[in-house]
């Protein structure tokens, strides 16, 4: 049985230099009416401890300026206020104020085909047809489009497109996964899959660069230039930006190819429920936890799982996985078993214990019963 779902197609665009000046137009447009709205909503809730509601439409009478941009742009920036109000009431940070160059990009929506595609370009509202590079087929109803510009100079649009998917075929095959940081995930039935750790691979080339980066910003600050007018600096901000651009490609990548064979091969996967925001706290691992991406590898099997008809199970970080025998269910203390041990015989029935392997296997048992759980509590239900 086929699945609706919405899907995101990252298309990169080859804007002209009119098509450019408009993306800046429309990226200042954005970011000025965020912070205005922002600011007039802290300090009318200083002055009277209630909610202002405000909207972009009253400030296109004193900035006449703004109606140079698509006015869905604008709205959909009091709709993403909204939420980042929203999520600070549930526990979340306060909305930031945001700066130039930093994640510059807007939203408009599709009314009646003002965003489209053709064989080579991307149609957009208030600015027509941009040329582009489709990396993939782009099938189904088109909802929004975001563009934006990368720290690299590249511009990319987000299509956000309404389709179908057909469900995989049932393997009847269940696993575990334990996360790690030298093997980045160790499977229930003994495979070992290496951690890739791309930024540790270029972090010299990164080095260099951005020494060289401090290097230009010296010397900007000695002739009394501003870094904006350096042009050997801004070249050099670019080198940095291509460096990260290719550490996050190539993580991506390969985050999507391994969760999506994860998911083709097998019907349950149970993961545990990691606490990374808590874990990158640790100033001995934050580099290394970070450049592994746990959480959207996590993220990745979750949306797959629910796009293709499988079941992703998360186990609850304090489970002790490690430190239980999976032959027996004999459990260790963490004194019996440090971080540095790697293997270790079961005290009770004598099984020998790789410890990533014996901790995706009662991952996987742990995750089996959980899934059990909720099924008989579902049929009770009903």
């Amino acid at each position: 049985m086929t699945k609706q779902i919405l899907k995101a197609h990252k298309v990169r665009l080859y804007p002209n230099e009119e098509q450019q000046i408009f993306f800046a137009k429309s990226f200042g447009c954005t970011r000025f009416i965020w912070n205005r709205m922002l600011s007039d909503k802290i300090e009318h809730y200083k002055n009277t401890k209630t909610e202002l509601k405000n909207t972009p439409a009253q400030y296109k009478k004193e900035f006449d300026w703004l109606k140079e941009v698509d006015s869905f742009a604008l709205a959909n920036v009091q709709q993403n206020l909204r939420a980042a109000y929203s999520k600070f009431f549930k526990g979340f940070g306060f909305p930031k104020f945001k700066k130039k160059g930093h994640r510059d990009s807007y939203t408009t929506n599709n009314q009646k085909g003002t965003v489209a595609v053709t064989n080579n370009t991307v149609k957009l509202p208030k600015i027509g047809h941009i040329k582009a590079k489709f990396p993939s087929v782009i099938n189904g109803l088109i909802k929004s489009a975001t563009i934006s510009k990368e720290p690299t100079g590249k511009y990319f649009v987000s299509l956000l497109v309404e389709t179908v998917v057909e469900p995989f075929t049932k393997t009847h095959s269940k696993v575990g996964i334990d996360l790690g940081l030298t093997d980045f995930i160790v499977l229930s039935d003994g495979t070992k899959v290496a951690n890739p750790k791309f930024l540790s691979k270029l972090q010299n080339k990164l080095a260099r660069e951005q020494k060289i980066l401090a290097k230009r910003r010296e010397g900007a600050k000695a002739a009394n230039r501003k870094l904006s007018d350096s042009r050997n600096y801004q070249k050099q901000k670019i080198k940095v930006a291509k460096v990260y651009e290719r550490i996050t490609n190539c993580r991506k990548d390969f985050l999507h190819k391994l969760s999506f064979n994860l998911i083709k091969n097998h019907d349950v996967i149970a993961i545990e429920d990691l606490n990374v925001k808590g874990m990158v706290k640790n100033k001995k691992l934050s580099k290394a936890i970070s450049d592994s991406s746990w959480s959207a590898f996590t993220t990745m099997l979750a949306y797959k799982a629910d796009w293709y008809g499988k079941k992703l199970v998360k186990v609850d970080r304090w489970y002790p996985s490690s430190k239980t025998c999976s032959g027996c269910g004999h459990l260790l203390t963490k004194a019996e078993l440090p971080l540095q041990v790697r293997s270790w015989n079961c005290p009770s029935c004598l099984q020998s214990n790789d410890r990533d392997i014996n901790a995706s296997i009662n991952i996987l048992n742990e995750g089996l019963r959980l899934a059990t759980l909720k099924t008989v509590g579902a049929a009770g239900l009903a």
